[in-house]
């Protein structure tokens, strides 16, 4: 039976019941937990200095209220970058190629970032849908501008997401198949696509890291607008 390229997207059932659940939970089983002794080990000295580096870099343009959200913007991106990353292992499945499960996620951040400038500066938040200095006939058509491109940041963030990991995986299942059918007839050209596919699979591991950074970091900025 033949199967498509994008039948590796669809999500894995089993009688019946869908195993996205199982393949969001597992991630977070992998992760070494902090011991009671006075050293910790080499993973869990990495571990930590990643997460207070990464910390760092990523609420410094943030005031002193936008730190409250450091604890759920870290936990987002180890999360992000470990479903990622399990993603390239061969047989398995990568639910943040899946544009509802990126949306579920952005949709209700952005939503509170919205609520929290509505809240504290009114004015500020409001302030953004009218630069300073329009001319009086292009205030409605910039007012429905900018409100269109209020609600398509969710969007745009998901959509990155999805479709950076979509188009990474199927450049790997395409070079993938093409070494493995052209091994038997030209040896040769099928040993330069495995040494092509093996540099695009490196390059497939800084993007599933990068995309998480970047997917996390447009949330904060949204965050530095409306604290």
């Amino acid at each position: 039976m033949m199967l498509s390229f994008f039948d590796q997207f669809a999500s894995p059932t089993y009688m019946g019941i869908p195993l996205i659940a199982v393949a969001i939970a597992l991630p977070w089983t992998l992760y070494p937990t902090p011991t009671s002794r006075w050293l910790n080990t080499r993973v869990l000295t990495l571990q930590g200095w990643f997460i207070n580096r990464f910390t760092q870099q990523l609420l410094l343009p943030l005031n002193v209220g936008g730190h409250k959200w450091a604890v759920l913007f870290t936990s987002l991106m180890v999360f992000l970058i470990t479903i990622n990353m399990l993603g390239l292992l061969p047989y398995t499945f990568t639910p943040t190629t899946q544009l509802s499960l990126n949306m579920g996620i952005a949709v209700p951040l952005w939503l509170a970032t919205v609520i929290i400038g509505m809240r504290n500066q009114p004015t500020a938040a409001l302030g953004h849908l009218l630069p300073e200095g329009t001319p009086v006939p292009l205030i409605p058509v910039l007012i429905i501008i900018e409100t269109i491109s209020l609600f398509i940041r969710p969007l745009a963030v998901g959509v990155r997401l999805t479709a950076n990991l979509t188009a990474g995986h199927l450049l790997i299942q395409l070079i993938a198949t093409a070494a493995f059918v052209l091994l038997p007839q030209l040896p040769t050209v099928a040993i330069l696509t495995a040494t092509v596919l093996f540099l695009l699979t490196l390059l497939e591991v800084a993007v599933a890291m990068i995309q998480a950074y970047v997917f996390v970091l447009l949330l904060s900025l949204y965050l530095q607008e409306n604290v």
